[in-house]
């Protein structure tokens, strides 16, 4: 009899949500960390240097499938299906204007992205923040401070992170969904492009998976 699986999830995505998907997979073994199997970053399995790379394509009476399989010798102990994979936490609170705003905090105490503006009520502060895990990690590219007409990247998301001058010459990013709503906001300047790509992609990373607390 077939073993179980340790994990197992089906859902139907767009050809942006698999972008998002494989570009967060392949980051992660670029940087030899664990992978996560999900959107939460909560299940993480951990391959080894080398592993075999399976690829096949099958045509079942008109249904195509493509299955990509990593493998090698191991156990569960490879898996985390109680994983923290973020290095971030979501800080949903009230301020002194009895409106709920959140914020992005990484693990080393920096704020690394906020909502950019107060709510009227805790539920579409939390709505606006579930925007923001939804779609960071694939959020297109729109660098605004080239000096030719900027194209932006393939996106796995319906929010686009665009990157721009403020009136002080400070580098800054913010995030913008499709509908023309700013969801996320850096919260800072940078002196340099090269520190605003570094806290936006931060962001990309760890909002997925990153947990809500209330202030």
């Amino acid at each position: 009899m077939a073993d179980e699986p340790i994990y197992e999830e089906t859902e139907t995505r767009s050809r942006r949500g698999l972008a998002s998907f494989f570009r967060r997979i392949a980051n992660r073994l670029g940087r030899g960390e664990a992978l996560p199997a999900n959107d939460e970053q909560t299940v993480t399995i951990d391959p080894p240097e080398e592993a075999d790379l399976d690829v096949e394509i099958v045509d079942d009476d008109g249904e195509l499938t493509l299955e990509i399989g990593l493998s090698w010798e191991g156990d569960e102990n490879d898996v985390d299906t109680e994983a923290q994979a973020s290095k971030a936490r979501f800080e949903l609170y009230e301020d002194n204007a009895e409106q709920w705003r959140w914020r992005l905090v990484h693990r080393n105490g920096n704020i690394i992205a906020d909502s950019g503006e107060g709510y009227a009520s805790k539920q579409k502060a939390n709505q606006g923040l579930e925007s923001v895990k939804k779609n960071a990690a694939g959020g297109r590219v729109l660098d605004t401070t080239r000096d030719e007409e900027p194209e932006p990247e393939e996106a796995g998301s319906n929010a686009t992170f665009e990157l721009f001058r403020d009136k002080e010459e400070k580098f800054r990013w913010r995030l913008v969904h499709d509908n023309g709503n700013t969801i996320a906001d850096c919260g800072q300047g940078y002196s340099s492009k090269q520190k605003a790509k570094q806290g936006m992609n931060s962001v990309r990373t760890n909002a997925p998976g990153a947990p809500v607390e209330t202030a």
